[in-house]
């Protein structure tokens, strides 16, 4: 099966933004540093809080060897992503897409963006509850103002990668050093807490925490992102700048995601401290850990740098969640939507069962919610890694880079135990549900679900095997051409969107530098006067004649200067109209001008380049002005 032509770039607004070669010395090497840090926020989520809490609270100082574990297969796994991004220049996403046969990859993407939607639910409570625990509102309305961090993204979308970088970096420093005042507050005994290193379950209980921690650790959305962030530095494509590449993430890679374990580890021990160690065993819920904490630890600042890290940690995770929801769904779909709503619907989705789950308990149980939404992380665990496994391990795929036979080894074996401590978690809790239930509806469910979650994970292992032989080599660039094979296209019909403002002459003359002597030049403008959206092109009022005047004087200008030219001015929704109008007269290109709006103002006037130029088969020449 040969891949397919890769249409999409991995995160094109920021693809190869960050130009690693035009650097020297120390600024040379940080500026590969950063990537690491957007996917290390995952790893520290209020998904985590709920696991860490309930672990450290219930079983002491039993499961810090859980975490330990999982932030070594983190490290692992997330090298291979990158590697899968350096080497190949895809995501992981992209990568499935070309491998695996429609219905395996609709399969995954469901999946995939179930993933996204148990992590953004995890944010979404994690944030509300922080809000409700530094301002007393309630939690319905914390949740409901989650929505607005959608703005957010989009600013720090507009102001590219580093910054945004910078933005969750300094997040991540505010999360650590608030739980760094925790601990110094707590005094743990440290001979005990090394004692935690050893590997015990003491109970079926610690098992589901145990796979909780996992799925909040080793989440499946961030083998996405890394495989895609780090296609935002443009590097020198020979053997030695893509090992360089390698090192250094693995460097950026092991700090940060040290850096998110020493966060967890620090919740699992203060909630082990001040709750295990006092017989408050049952405090697994954050609320009730962030009301003691005041009492226990006898400062009130203990409470407050609680929740200030709580809406921290909500708030960056749900940043990369974006992204990553976004590289999903360009990379199985290639379909790429208005960032604002893709962000709205990945947000509207999660709020909804949390919003469902508040109304019909109250605020009870939430923290149950959130530990069930880590375990439904976990689950979707196999589905990222075992293909990850067979791309990064593909020689004709990855040449020299390659992963070596003892870190598939190593790969498949963390792959067997996260498989298997699922399915062990998944038979007990349907031998329980089976026990304590009389519905055949749902154990059939069940049970087809089952079968479903087992079939693709066989399918996910067996067929790039069965298809390796027949596949040709995937190359990472297309093959290249003979300049003397090039057809200079030229266009005989050209037409040009004016705005009717001082950018028209230079809309114009960039047209007019497309064409040939014989080339035919069409002028549009858009009338959006409130009368057009009544009576169409029907109207006569001011604006429309004015408009009219301004295109008449533009087609003599041009025809004087011996132009071959015509003016067309379409009436109310200047996407649809322009679409028309290019259309119905045949242009073979388009020259439209982009404003340069950036965030509310996309909102408010749209964003008309885009989608324009979905709508069209032909070139789309935009010109900044």
């Amino acid at each position: 099966m040969r891949a397919k032509h890769q249409e999409f770039t991995s995160l094109g607004e920021v693809n190869q933004s960050v130009d690693t070669r035009q650097r020297k010395g120390w600024r040379k090497i940080l500026s590969f540093f950063g990537p690491a840090y957007l996917v290390s926020v995952g790893y520290m989520d209020p998904g985590n809080w709920a696991t860490d809490l309930a672990g450290g609270s219930k079983f002491g100082y039993t499961l810090i060897w859980v975490l330990l574990m999982s932030n070594m297969m983190a490290l692992l796994l997330q090298s291979m992503s990158a590697r899968l991004g350096i080497v190949r220049g895809r995501d992981l996403a992209q990568a499935n897409r070309e491998t695996y046969p429609r219905y395996i990859n609709l399969a995954f993407y469901v999946l995939a963006e179930v993933a996204i939607a148990a992590t953004d639910l995890a944010e979404i409570l994690g944030m509300a509850i922080g809000i409700q625990l530094l301002t007393g509102l309630p939690l319905i309305w914390g949740v409901s103002l989650t929505v607005l961090d959608t703005f957010l993204f989009l600013f720090l979308q507009r102001w590219g990668i580093r910054k945004m970088e910078a933005f969750i970096i300094s997040l991540v420093a505010i999360i650590g050093l608030s739980f760094l005042a925790e601990i110094l507050m707590a005094k743990p005994d440290l001979g005990e807490v090394v004692k935690g290193f050893v590997p015990s379950i003491p109970n079926n209980e610690a098992l589901y925490i145990a796979i909780g921690i996992i799925g909040a650790t080793v989440m499946p959305h961030n083998l996405y992102l890394h495989s895609a962030l780090v296609q935002t530095r443009k590097i020198k494509r020979d053997n030695e700048g893509i090992k360089r590449m390698l090192k250094l993430n693995f460097i950026d890679s092991a700090i940060a995601l040290n850096l998110a374990f020493f966060v967890n580890a620090f919740i699992l021990i203060l909630a082990a401290t001040v709750f295990f160690k006092t017989g408050l065993t049952e405090v697994a819920e954050i609320k009730e850990a962030h009301r003691l904490l005041e009492p226990m630890l006898g400062s009130k600042w203990a409470p407050t740098l609680f929740a200030i890290a709580l809406i921290a940690s909500g708030q960056s995770s749900t940043i990369t969640g974006t992204l990553a929801g976004q590289i999903i769904m360009e990379g199985y779909l290639h379909l790429r939507i208005n960032p604002l709503v893709r962000r709205l619907m990945t947000r509207l989705i999660a709020i909804v069962p949390a919003v469902l789950v508040i109304l019909i308990n109250g605020e009870n149980n939430i923290d149950n919610l959130l530990i069930l939404s880590q375990v439904v992380l976990s689950l979707q665990l196999g589905f990222a890694i075992i293909p990850l496994i067979h791309f990064t391990s593909d020689k004709k795929a990855m040449g020299i880079f390659a992963i070596k036979p003892f870190v598939i080894i190593l790969a498949s074996l963390v792959t067997a135990i996260l498989v298997y401590l699922n399915l062990h978690m998944v038979a007990d809790q349907t031998s329980e549900f089976f026990k304590t239930s009389d519905s055949i509806f749902w154990k059939s469910v069940i049970v087809l679900g089952c079968i479903i979650y087992i079939a693709l994970l066989i399918i996910a292992i067996a067929y790039p095997l069965m298809n390796k032989k027949s596949r040709e080599e995937v190359m990472m660039h297309p093959e290249a051409i003979k300049i003397n094979e090039i057809t200079i296209p030229e266009y005989k019909k050209i037409a040009v969107a004016l705005d009717f403002s001082v950018n028209d002459y230079r809309l114009i003359s960039y047209a007019l530098g497309q064409g040939k002597k014989e080339s035919q030049f069409m002028l549009i403008h858009v009338v959006e006067s409130p009368a057009t959206r009544v009576i169409g092109n029907e109207t006569d009022d001011l604006e429309t004649r004015k408009d009219k005047e301004r295109m008449d004087l533009y087609v003599a200008e041009l025809k004087e200067k011996g132009f071959a030219v015509a003016g067309f001015l379409g009436f109310n929704g200047r996407v649809k109209e322009i679409v028309r109008l290019v259309k119905d007269n045949d242009a073979d290109l388009l020259v439209i001008g982009a404003h340069g709006h950036s965030g509310i103002k996309d909102v408010v006037y749209g964003e008309t380049v885009e989608a324009v130029r979905h709508e069209l088969k032909i070139p789309v020449l935009v010109v900044n002005i």
